[in-house]
């Protein structure tokens, strides 16, 4: 058993457990990209910019933590968005998938999409059992978004593009 941020206990394995979790590890993932080599162009802007949503994963995490609490704030998703608008208008039109790679840090910002997007699941799953806020999923709906935006950049800004995927097209 473990306790909740209200005093309650709840098993090591509950939902609001695992979802709390995944945020964690999110956080820490986004922690080791920080420490990736980023052009010097955009190393100051993104280091704030990672800096902010660790700080809104830990109230993300917050919220998760305490039933019935509201600590992510409406703004928090915004400002993603408005992240998202300005590194996705320096951008070419993606064209086909992307296979994640590129430079390291671009790599490791894909290996936090994912981990964002298995949070996203947690979130969601969770919220088929108890009563959540939408907050907190559409944080991480639109960070998932943001991070995959941000391996682009990122690989553009190191001197390299996207690993594009080679569908073998085969004739009917």
């Amino acid at each position: 058993m473990t306790g909740l941020g209200d005093g309650s206990r709840v098993e090591k394995d509950h939902l609001r457990i695992c979802a709390m979790g995944d945020i964690d590890e999110l956080n820490s993932e986004i922690g080791v990209l920080m420490t990736e080599q980023i052009p010097e162009g955009i190393s100051a802007e993104l280091h704030e910019l990672f800096l902010q949503v660790q700080h809104d994963l830990f109230d993300l995490g917050g919220e998760l933590c305490i039933p019935n609490y509201t600590l992510l704030k409406e703004e928090q998703v915004a400002q993603l968005d408005v992240w998202l608008k300005q590194y996705n208008d320096t951008l070419p039109k993606l064209e086909e998938f992307i296979l994640p790679g590129g430079s390291r840090a671009a790599a490791q910002a894909h290996i936090c999409r994912t981990v964002c997007r298995r949070a996203e699941r947690s979130i969601v799953k969770l919220g088929r059992h108890e009563p959540i806020h939408d907050t907190p999923r559409q944080y991480v709906n639109r960070l998932s978004d943001l991070l995959f935006v941000l391996a682009r950049v990122l690989n553009r800004a190191a001197g390299g593009a996207d690993v594009l995927w080679h569908h073998k097209k085969t004739a009917e």
